[in-house]
């Protein structure tokens, strides 16, 4: 896959240098995994923390599925 670069809000996630969608798509639930960001209850949702809100669109609370596609918009 073709890297692409992160905007500044996802960077401070999985950092600036440019990654394959896939790269960055671990790179995240790496991040949620180490911060405690899954819900305990529904799996497949996730806590936003301050990072992730802004990434996510100020949603607190988003769908797994739904998180590849707001991450999508912060790949250029």
């Amino acid at each position: 896959m073709k890297p692409l670069t992160p905007s500044a809000a996802l960077s401070a996630i999985v950092g600036s240098k440019p990654l394959p969608r896939t790269a960055v798509v671990k790179a995240l639930w790496v991040y949620i995994k180490k911060h405690g960001l899954q819900d305990a209850k529904n799996r497949r949702q996730i806590n936003a923390d301050a990072n992730l809100k802004v990434v996510f669109g100020g949603k607190s609370k988003v769908d797994m599925f739904a998180m590849t596609k707001l991450v999508s918009g912060h790949l250029k």
